[in-house]
């Protein structure tokens, strides 16, 4: 591993003399390359996802209105993942040769247009023309989205190598940011304004951080490396973590795709309430992301713990927010929200110490340390977990259908999994001791 202070673009400005204490003396602070790139990156995750949870608050009923179905719209929301899915494939590939600042500012203009014209979708009267503008955009934007997301991780791993899981902790207190203030943003703004100025203010906002980023964010030069996508994911161990991903990602399109039906059915809730049902996993996930992350930083040894604990802790949680029936537990609220807390502290368990997992296993296997080998597991991190979301949609009409498919995925996927690979890990650790 490349150490902070051999850094190859001179990030920790470091330069300490025998005995003496770095931080006493100040040597060991971020350079202003680092926190320019912070601030790049926390605009970069907080405008994302801002844009990607704008729709969910109005827009089905707006296309309801316009003669489209529940099915069609399930696959409008599905095509998003789908065509992030592929885009992280390529975009992680040739993260070098298209260079990881013009990937990330391409890709918020990207973003931010798509979200402009999906305002203006409302002026189209036709179903047909209608359908086919809203794939055609959802899945360009989705193609930003993953080209913003890929570099950034890419981005955060090369200028911080020895600190990726704090910065990326930190950083998801602006991911869940934006997933907060997206849907009651959007919502207030299309009841007070309509249909277009929810799209129209969000996406000049964006378009604001193009260049904003153009201006802060440093160069990186890399050269281009033989390594695949392939040799990465056949490794044994990349492979049990991507199946975590995988569970986790289906996890969460779930609680999207059921929460409303199933707390409105089940406890006669107001869709207000229902919105703040939401907080119950994401505010946990932001809150604890940070200090997972130093953790994990700080005990490397522990950081597939972790994984492993988060897990089983999102089994658990899934087994019981139903609860399940084969357990005779009655269905009560306190119990919906407390495990709706579990999984999202579970989530942070899991995804903030899986990433720099998956980099340090592939430096092990003889993968270059450089900008090309962080672009693939950027980008089979997002492929992955678009995958488990493209298995959600489009989400079937029936609660307990979705609920029982749910069930069966996470006793029979995510707790077992956790078990393999605690297994995997702990004859590992024997194997390199002898």
């Amino acid at each position: 591993m490349v150490q902070p202070e051999q850094h190859v673009f001179g990030l920790w400005e470091e330069t300490r003399a025998p005995g003496r204490n770095p931080h006493r003396h100040g040597e060991n602070r971020m350079s202003r390359h680092q926190v320019l790139t912070l601030i790049s990156m926390a605009s970069v995750n907080f405008c994302s996802m801002i844009c990607y949870s704008i729709l969910g608050p109005f827009f089905p009923n707006e296309a309801e209105k316009k003669g489209v179905s529940q099915t069609v719209i399930g696959l409008i929301f599905g095509c998003y993942a789908l065509c992030n899915l592929v885009a992280s494939l390529i975009l992680g590939k040739y993260i070098v040769q298209i260079g990881p600042k013009f990937m990330l500012t391409s890709g918020l203009f990207v973003s931010s247009v798509c979200t402009i014209l999906f305002g203006l979708l409302d002026r189209c009267h036709r179903t047909t023309p209608f359908i086919i503008m809203c794939f055609l955009i959802r899945s360009i934007d989705a193609i930003g989205f993953s080209a913003a997301m890929t570099s950034s991780f890419a981005v955060i791993a090369k200028v911080f190598p020895s600190n990726i899981a704090t910065v990326m902790g930190s950083l998801e207190v602006f991911t869940g940011l934006g997933l907060i203030m997206g849907p009651p943003m959007g919502g207030l703004l299309y009841q007070s304004f309509g249909y277009e100025v929810p799209f129209m203010a969000l996406g000049c906002f964006v378009l604001l951080m193009v260049p904003f980023n153009m201006c802060i964010l440093p160069h990186l030069e890399a050269t281009p490396a033989n390594d695949s996508f392939v040799r990465l994911f056949i490794h044994p161990k990349v492979l049990l973590l991507c199946f975590v991903i995988f569970t986790l990602s289906s996890g969460l399109g779930f609680i999207d795709a059921t929460l409303a039906i199933f707390a409105v059915a089940k406890f006669n809730l107001s869709a207000g309430y229902v919105g703040l049902l939401l907080l119950g996993v994401s505010l946990p996930y932001c809150l604890s992301s940070p200090l997972l992350g130093v953790v994990s930083d700080k005990f490397p040894s522990v950081r597939k713990w972790l994984v492993v604990l988060g897990g089983l802790g999102t089994a658990v949680g899934f087994c019981l927010l139903g609860p399940t029936p084969i357990l005779h537990i009655p269905r009560q609220l306190w119990l919906f929200v407390f495990m709706l807390t579990i999984i999202g502290f579970s989530l942070g368990l899991t995804g903030i110490p899986i990433f720099p997992e998956i980099i340090n296993c592939a430096y092990e296997n003889g993968f270059e340390e450089g900008l090309s080998t962080l672009g693939l597991v950027s980008g089979l991190f997002g492929a992955v977990w678009s995958t488990g979301c493209v298995s959600l949609y489009p989400s079937p009409a029936c609660c307990g259908f979705v609920w029982l498919k749910a069930l069966f995925r996470f006793l029979f996927s995510a707790g077992p999994l956790s078990f393999l690979l605690g297994a995997y890990f702990f004859f590992e650790g024997t194997r390199k001791k002898r």
